[in-house]
């Protein structure tokens, strides 16, 4: 038993760094067709409403106007917001390097934690500070340099993803599955209303390509991986749960130069190597338990 479970724990943390770290190129060659704001309410409401669905099939309670509102303002920042934003930046910046910008997540909730009492100790904040360096290098000399707008928005989501991750702990909420469903859900009607008021629409029927991408985003990305993320926040630390956080970047990077024909500089593989180690000094030192919605739906 013990061994089915200590591999059972091995494959959910495979699935979490490979899926989710291959989002980004999968948004990517999702927004080749459908623009972004409609790509992402299309892939959540998909996602929330067959979740909601078979939660209410089985006999899980509906959440109360409470637990609806704290899912909406998570599911706003989170992704509405976190994600969007980052769809949306895609059109310019490369996919490596907006996983590299988004792993900065763990160091911006080390910082906001401190909103609510929790300061930040002495690792954590050289871990902070490295962070920034490996974004400043982005930016000046890396991958991010020709796309300042798309810069702004990658730091955005990031602030966004980890302050509504904080902010949730302090929420109504409804309890397992059924949260990610509610946020998902008011997150894919208030991206419908933002690809409706910016005037998106779709000039081409979309490509094989795209409509495979975005069915890899629904299932994988918000089905399989979130499973697999909430199995791990029972089963194992923290730590090693939220541990996606430094591995996906990597993924995305290499992805993205393997199919996406992304070119990787030298500024970026320091850029990375920073990063990674900015991280690695903040998830070992958060020992407590963290809200489903500190990871869910990211990329």
């Amino acid at each position: 038993m013990e061994k089915k479970r200590k591999t059972l724990i091995l494959v959910c943390l495979m699935g979490l760094y490979l899926i989710w770290g291959s989002t980004f190129l999968g948004m990517k060659f999702a927004i080749e067709s459908f623009p972004p704001l409609l790509m992402g309410s299309l892939r959540f409401l998909f996602a929330g409403g067959l979740l909601y669905a078979v939660l209410r099939s089985q006999g899980v309670p509906n959440p109360t106007r409470p637990q609806w509102r704290g899912a909406a303002i998570v599911g706003t920042m989170l992704l509405a917001v976190g994600n969007g934003a980052v769809a949306y930046a895609q059109q310019w910046v490369a996919t490596g390097a907006a996983a590299m910008v988004i792993g900065t997540v763990p160091l911006w909730a080390v910082l906001f934690a401190g909103l609510w009492g929790q300061r930040p100790k002495r690792n954590e904040v050289t871990g902070i500070v490295l962070g920034m360096l490996g974004v400043l290098i982005l930016n000046v000399n890396g991958s991010l340099q020709a796309s300042p707008f798309g810069a702004a928005l990658l730091l955005t989501a990031a602030m966004s993803w980890a302050f509504g991750s904080i902010w949730a702990r302090h929420l109504p909420m409804p309890q397992g599955a059924m949260g990610s469903a509610a946020q998902m859900l008011s997150a894919g009607l208030l991206l419908l209303l933002a690809s409706m008021l910016s005037g998106e629409h779709m000039s081409n029927p979309p490509t094989q390509k795209a409509l495979l991408s975005l069915a890899y985003l629904i299932l994988f990305g918000s089905f399989i991986a979130y499973s697999a993320y909430l199995y791990l926040l029972k089963t194992v630390r923290p730590a090693l749960a939220t541990s996606y956080a430094f591995v996906n970047p990597v993924v995305a990077v290499i992805l993205g130069a393997w199919l996406g024909g992304e070119q990787i500089a030298s500024h970026d593989l320091l850029a990375l190597g920073i990063i990674l180690a900015s991280v690695l000094l903040v998830l070992p030192l958060n020992r407590q338990k963290t809200d489903a919605t500190s990871g869910s739906e990211h990329r």
